[in-house]
């Protein structure tokens, strides 16, 4: 006899169910949407990279909302782009496209009143538009100059009303856009910085050595006679847990910080009067003042150290870099 399954079995396995349906749905979406591309995919890449203002994306509703996403991904990744709200801009809002720009109507149905209104007003105007909706016969499909047809089946619901499926795909096609125009544009990891400057990836390809390092007279720094008191009294003055021994032409010599007086302490109880220059480190790891502050980091990780002597090109010692400077800028 076959077990009946509980009441909570059969509640989890219906859930389960139900979420696999959707996705699974939303995935045939997008697969379908790939598999009806033609020609006219490029035409719409040519015409949003040739844009010489910005790319204004509108749409309605749910189709407003990926719009929205859409929009910020452009602008994130070197196409600018705003998203124009297609019933404020019916009321005054498109004074703020140019006839530079070019239009990117959303709609599902390609029957959608507000942005039919928005598509007419800017084909008056003799601007470009780019319409992603479902048929090219439909009312914004017939008034664009480019269709993308969004050949989705159904949609995820049962009953096949909400955005959905179609939702999706519009989203997957609008990253592709900016994927292939971020490529298009040869856009690197350095001009995403440029435009990122808050975030992590920002920090660490913007923020140079020289923009977070002490100089001048705030560098830990006593010369090769002086005496180890000497040399803890510029360590304590300084506040950086080391300082740099230098010769005559300030020259870095060597490093001592406070892990070498310990070491120093447990071989000679007295050291205060030693040379500095005699129990120093000598092979102190060193960075110049134009690499990135990253790349601080990256040697103090490597080599156990929180202190690091910076030089500039010809080798002389201009500052002094310290990993509470590189944590305070964001790094970690």
């Amino acid at each position: 006899m076959l077990e009946q399954l509980t009441v909570a079995e059969a509640h989890r396995k219906q859930v389960l169910g139900d979420i696999q349906t959707v996705l699974a749905a939303e995935r045939r979406a997008i697969e379908q949407v790939e598999s009806t591309l033609n020609e006219r995919i490029v035409d719409a890449f040519d015409l949003l990279k040739n844009c010489r203002g910005h790319v204004v994306v509108t749409g309605m509703g749910k189709a407003g909302l990926v719009g929205r996403k859409i929009s910020a991904t452009f602008s994130s990744s070197g196409t600018p782009s705003f998203f124009l709200h297609p019933a404020e801009a019916c009321h005054g809002d498109l004074g703020s496209v140019s006839d530079l720009d070019v239009l990117l109507a959303l709609s599902v149905s390609g029957e959608t009143d507000e942005v039919t209104d928005v598509v007419a007003a800017v084909r008056r105007r003799g601007m470009p538009v780019l319409a992603v909706t479902r048929s090219n016969q439909s009312t914004i499909g017939r008034l664009s100059g480019i269709v993308v047809e969004l050949n989705v089946p159904e949609e995820a619901d049962p009953l096949d009303c909400l955005p959905t499926s179609s939702t999706t795909a519009m989203l997957a096609l609008g990253d592709a856009f900016a994927i292939a125009l971020m490529k298009g544009r040869s856009f690197s990891k350095q001009d995403f910085s440029k435009l990122h400057p808050a975030g992590l990836l920002g920090r660490r390809l913007l923020w140079r050595i020289s923009e977070l390092m002490h100089s001048g007279s705030e560098i830990p720094l006593v010369p090769q006679t002086a005496v180890v008191s000497e040399a803890l009294l510029e360590v304590s003055r300084k506040r950086l847990g080391a300082t740099f021994i230098t010769n005559e032409s300030g020259r870095l010599l060597g490093i001592f910080t406070d892990g070498d007086l310990r070491r120093l302490l447990q071989a000679n109880p007295n050291p205060l009067n030693l040379l500095v220059s005699d129990v120093m480190t000598t092979e102190a790891k060193t960075i110049t003042q134009d690499r990135l502050a990253c790349e601080a980091l990256d040697v103090m990780k490597a080599n156990s150290v929180t202190v690091l002597p910076v030089l500039d090109n010809e080798e002389n010692l201009v500052g002094a870099i310290h990993l509470h400077d590189l944590t305070r800028a964001g790094f970690r």
